[in-house]
């Protein structure tokens, strides 16, 4: 009797870069469309690190209904305001923003000097609104959920860490500087996954504080692969950058140009070449055959990756909507050189406003809306 083809394991890895994550909810919008209705997510295994931590915990928590899992996405991110993410009250940016700049004037004042520029009690009181553990054991006892995995990285260890809630088949993993741990995702997670180094507060998980997931994350597909996953779908959240002329610069970069750079750096740059790593082993596998690695006790497979990025430089993008930042906001960023006409890099990570969400929304949806063909084979069972 012929053995019958096993269903395959379908995983999305969603990358981080606060507003930025806005784009996300454009793609899951329009595959949203291509699914039948009332069906689960296609998506059994769902890995997020930063602000994509937050969108791959809200589509788990809904595994079971993907349409209705992503309209609410939509709903909160299409309405979504600067001060429902962090405190953008005089006092409060005064509070934090203040004692941090004479800090590091004046080499700490306190040991309880806080080494973030922005309060996000107003986040965390929305994913506790939310978000409870309970939810995903729910979507993985009805197989509706395989595996969601939340990355952070230590700040005392250095390490990248993939904290998964999963079936219980799947176990720990080592490798150098990462590891996978299996845990009940809770929303410290999501608060330590999504922290902003200098924006935003590390967070206490366990024993040890936790930054922003992609700080260390030299290979963001890799939760993926460890988790099962037969095919990937990567939404990233960077234009491929085209070769510039090296120009000269008439004056030094500000504090905020560098702090943007600096992001840029920690968000951007690894996710191109894991894809590329990935494509390789596929095609050494396909090279040497399923038989011979077989032979020689070779545990790699071929695993199919699809890459959805935005077409147009969503830095650039936050320029036009600048205006929409609270005017406390916008005095912290000019303060520092980071509210740019010329380099809107670091505001377009703290932009959480309607108009710049909706554009990326909206991107989001078109990009994936021309790649139908791709996703719809992509899908297929």
């Amino acid at each position: 009797m012929k053995k019958k083809n096993k269903k395959p394991k379908i995983a999305i890895v969603m990358t981080g870069g606060g507003a930025r994550a806005a784009y996300q909810i454009g793609v899951l919008k329009a595959i949203a469309e291509m699914v039948p209705s009332g069906s689960p997510s296609p998506f059994s295994i769902i890995c997020g690190t930063s602000a994509g931590a937050i969108n791959a915990a809200s589509l788990a928590a809904k595994a079971d209904h993907f349409k209705n899992s992503v309209r609410r996405m939509h709903f909160v991110w299409s309405n979504f305001t600067s001060d429902q993410v962090f405190r953008t009250d005089a006092y409060g940016i005064l509070k934090t923003g203040l004692h941090l700049l004479l800090a590091m004037v004046l080499g700490g004042i306190g040991k309880n000097t806080p080494i973030f520029l922005l309060d996000r009690t107003p986040l965390r009181k929305l994913l506790e609104k939310y978000i409870d553990s309970s939810i995903f054991q729910r979507q993985i006892n009805n197989d509706s959920l395989h595996a969601i995995s939340i990355n952070a990285t230590g700040y005392s260890s250095r390490q990248s860490v993939s904290f998964f809630h999963a079936q219980p088949s799947l176990k720990n993993w080592k490798r150098a500087q990462r590891i996978g741990f299996s845990t009940r995702i809770t929303v410290d997670h999501l608060m330590a996954s999504s922290a902003i180094p200098f924006l935003f507060s590390p967070v206490k998980v366990n024993r040890e504080y936790f930054g922003d997931g992609s700080i260390r994350q030299t290979a963001p597909i890799s939760p993926a692969l460890h988790l099962g996953a037969d095919r990937i779908l990567v939404i990233g959240n960077h234009q491929t950058e085209p070769k510039l002329e090296r120009v000269s610069s008439p004056s030094p970069p500000s504090l905020g140009e560098i702090a943007g750079h600096t992001l840029n750096s920690i968000f951007l740059d690894s996710l191109d070449a894991d894809i590329e790593r990935l494509q390789r082993i596929n095609k050494t596998i396909s090279l040497i055959g399923d038989k011979t690695l077989e032979q020689h006790g070779v545990t790699l497979r071929q695993v199919e990756v699809l890459a959805i990025s935005p077409s147009d430089d969503i830095g650039k993008m936050a320029e036009a909507h600048s205006h929409e930042l609270p005017w406390s906001v916008k005095t912290l960023l000019q303060a520092t050189g980071a509210y740019s006409k010329t380099d809107s890099s670091l505001m377009s990570y703290l932009l959480f406003e309607k108009g710049y969400c909706n554009a990326l929304i909206k991107l989001g949806y078109e990009d994936t809306i021309k790649e139908k063909d791709n996703i719809l084979q992509f899908l297929r069972e």
